[in-house]
């Protein structure tokens, strides 16, 4: 009996933590990624990783994350715990006139380039 309780906390344990395992990217570029705004300067090697329902950005400088962002079509995580509204990453750091899928869409496309001279916004991204 000891034997069949053990089993069953050993089985209930496994599938909790098999659950909240990470998932693996849909898609994984290395890149050079430019992504410079008034707010926000970055120019380094990095990933851009999709999967099912958002695309992790990632910038390195001399081997520590300098940028994560975790775009989501509707919000923008900035590390782990500084989500906010698309409509607000784009009112601080890129332009309020922007929509607000308008990263997600932009990092969802196979050639990712965007030049504003007018709000000095230039985003690239050249694929390693």
């Amino acid at each position: 009996m000891n034997y069949f309780f053990r089993s069953i906390i050993l089985i209930i344990v496994l599938l909790i933590f098999s659950s909240c395992s990470s998932k693996k990217p849909l898609v994984s570029n290395g890149a050079i990624i430019i992504f410079k705004t008034p707010n926000m300067k970055f120019y380094d090697k990095g990933f851009v990783k999709k999967y099912d329902k958002y695309i992790n950005l990632q910038i390195y400088n001399s081997g520590v994350v300098s940028l994560n962002l975790d775009i989501y079509k509707y919000k923008v995580c900035k590390g782990i715990l500084q989500c906010m509204n698309s409509s607000e990453f784009n009112k601080i750091y890129l332009n309020n006139t922007y929509e607000d899928e308008f990263l997600y869409n932009l990092f969802s496309s196979k050639n990712i380039y965007f030049k504003d001279k007018i709000n000095g916004i230039f985003i690239k991204v050249k694929k390693l």
